[in-house]
């Protein structure tokens, strides 16, 4: 066996052990503390909320895993069972080889095989799951129609990413992943500045506040926190789920404070204030730029791995592969590469929860810190999330605090 196959089968089992493990460590937590409210939400939350969002957690859950599964037995009909090297052939009698055509062919039919293969799990998930908890507002019409729009929008976006990285890669010597990188950042940040005010309208419908009372409590709270926005909207949340959310988007002229309108029928105006109090701790304590920063200080890492990767014959036979190409070192880097990163995730998820308690701090100073823990308490019910995660499973995948140590802080800084 070649030495890289052995260090990349064990990276794999790893990861996809580890993934399993934790899953079936958070499903008995959960189900475990199912038939008791932790006591600090027992005012709040009934026995019943609180058993129906441990089994929606532990249902979500278990098909996480058969996902788990999925994706490592197609990585592994990818790599060593020869699936890349398959379509590399094919597309060879279309289109010449290591072309550029050939390349975008490639990494396309690897998109579309993946999500073929990620569909079967969608439709559960949104159909049985979400249905059976009564979350869920999408007919299957609506359901393909987004699926469509999510197909072309990624074509419009990223076939000529992928076109002018391929261009890079062959004319730009060996310092291509520098100008690869530059590349990529200005194309983040095309794409934040155009998807709140162009690509968002065609998966949702948005209209300006109507309440009177809300927007003035709204607009002072932003006068109080020096924050200027393009508008307040009201979006359509509510026609696929019955989730709610609030959230900023953009940056620059392009800032929009966007709220579900099933936030709007749930929470009461000074609730709402607080939750958008959060979200503006976040910008103002400048979290999404640190955010962007270290994504894309973590992209030039990875962008200069792969140029030297590329360049290695035991990168590829190691992996399965015989037909060396730009396009090929593509797909093979981004497909292994979460197989060597997962055990720093929990970095990432503490760096996360760090910025979210940091929020809800900003939002204590300028709001009601009892009006946020309301808020937070009636969206863990409405949304079904678990008040008893595992703490490791929360580790390594939560973005969020868990709920109980959220309140806890919010609580101490009320006096």
């Amino acid at each position: 066996m070649h030495g890289f196959t052995a260090v990349f089968l064990v990276a794999l089992a790893l990861t996809t052990v580890v993934r399993v493990w934790l899953s079936q460590r958070h499903i008995r937590h959960v189900l475990a503390n199912r038939n008791a409210v932790p006591a600090e939400f027992s005012a709040g939350i009934p026995l019943t909320a609180h058993q129906k969002a441990a089994d929606y957690t532990a249902a979500k859950t278990r098909l996480g895993m058969l996902e788990t599964l999925a994706a490592a037995v197609l990585l592994l009909w990818f790599t060593l069972g020869g699936g890349l090297q398959l379509l590399s052939h094919a597309w060879e009698r279309t289109f010449g080889a290591g072309g550029y055509a050939h390349g975008i062919a490639l990494i396309v039919s690897v998109a579309l095989i993946s999500s073929v293969i990620d569909l079967p799990f969608a439709l559960y998930r949104t159909f049985v799951i979400e249905a059976r908890f009564g979350f869920n507002r999408t007919s299957l019409a609506l359901f393909f129609a987004d699926l469509a729009k999510q197909a072309a929008l990624g074509a419009l976006l990223l076939i000529p990413l992928v076109f002018c990285f391929l261009w890079l890669m062959a004319r730009m010597g060996a310092m291509w992943w520098l100008y690869a990188w530059a590349t990529w950042v200005a194309f983040s940040l095309v794409v934040q500045f155009l998807y709140p005010t162009l690509f968002v309208r065609w998966f949702n419908k948005f209209s300006p506040l109507e309440d009177a009372s809300l927007r003035d409590r709204i607009e002072a709270l932003l006068t109080k926190c020096g924050f200027r926005s393009q508008g307040l909207f009201v979006m359509d949340g509510s026609k696929r789920s019955s989730h709610g959310n609030a959230y900023f988007t953009g940056f620059g002229a392009a800032k929009r404070i966007v709220l579900f309108d099933t936030l709007v029928s749930r929470l009461s105006p000074p609730e709402i204030e607080a939750v958008l109090a959060h979200e503006l701790g976040h910008f103002s304590l400048r979290h999404v730029w640190k955010r962007m920063g270290l994504a894309f200080g973590a992209s030039l890492a990875i962008l200069w791995l792969l140029g030297w990767l590329i360049g290695q014959d035991w990168f590829y036979t190691g992996l399965g592969v015989r037909a060396r190409s730009t396009a090929m070192a593509l797909v093979l880097f981004f497909m292994v590469v979460p197989l060597f990163s997962f055990l720093l995730q929990p970095l990432a998820s503490l760096y996360s929860r760090l910025h979210e308690f940091e929020a809800d701090a900003y939002a204590a100073r300028v709001a009601d810190p009892r009006d946020l823990v309301r808020a937070v308490v009636k969206l863990y019910e409405d949304n079904a999330a678990t008040l008893t995660p595992d703490p490791l499973h929360s580790a390594f995948y939560d973005s969020h605090p868990p709920a109980a140590a959220r309140i806890a802080r919010l609580q101490a800084q009320q006096t």
